[in-house]
């Protein structure tokens, strides 16, 4: 593990960015998804940076022939704990439906882990497809989950991407992730977010709305 003076930064397509950096990314295509993303994770794999990937789990045995074939040692970073590969189920949907809090408490785990552990920092990527599946119980708290990562992220030396295909979300859903996120990485590269609404000001806007809702029903 390396030990070196680490700079405040890190690059993300071509973008300096903050070391506790909280971005969602969004892609067209899978192909576009690793063209883009590789060299953030495989910078962050040779730095020795713990790293967890999450994807839906059929796509698992081809995201780590993409990583091998980069000439990247994953049986040792695997064996090594510093890479994770996890599926849906083990993660956003691990009580059998989606629970920010317990999503919440997963992150905050291998965040402390990567603190007490010495990593240089952590680095996490977060496939959102499993979003698009309506009938999820607790989908709807999505846009809240992500809203409340910001409040514990600036704590962390930790990057969090969160990936959302473009053709499979509607507008409405990106709108409303494009403001939880203080960058967004679009048509291949990593921008500040000027759409970007603190934590505290849309949490309150999502109550009223709910509020709303159920004075209509």
């Amino acid at each position: 593990m390396k030990t070196s003076v680490q700079k405040e930064t890190i690059e993300i397509a071509g973008t300096e960015v903050s070391r506790s950096c909280h971005a969602c990314a969004f892609f067209n295509s899978r192909d576009e998804y690793y063209e883009v993303l590789m060299p953030f994770i495989k910078n962050g794999l040779v730095a020795g940076d713990k790293t967890l990937h999450i994807i839906d789990v059929n796509h698992h045995e081809n995201h780590l022939r993409r990583l091998t074939d980069e000439n990247l040692p994953m049986d040792h970073y695997k064996s090594s704990g510093q890479f994770e590969l996890k599926g849906w189920e083990d993660s956003y949907l691990k009580p059998g439906h989606f629970s920010q809090d317990a999503m919440l408490d997963l992150v905050a785990e291998v965040l402390e882990e990567a603190k007490t552990k010495g990593y240089p920092m952590a680095r996490l990527v977060g496939n959102m497809e499993w979003a698009c599946q309506h009938d999820v119980p607790g989908v709807k708290d999505i846009v809240k989950y992500e809203t409340r990562l910001n409040h514990f992220l600036k704590n962390y030396n930790a990057v969090v991407l969160c990936t959302y295909d473009l053709s499979k979300h509607s507008a409405t859903v990106v709108m409303d992730i494009l403001r939880t996120h203080p960058y967004v990485l679009i048509g291949g590269t990593m921008h500040e977010n000027p759409y970007y609404v603190s934590p505290v000001e849309f949490l309150s806007e999502l109550e009223s709305r709910e509020q709303s809702l159920e004075l209509q029903n």
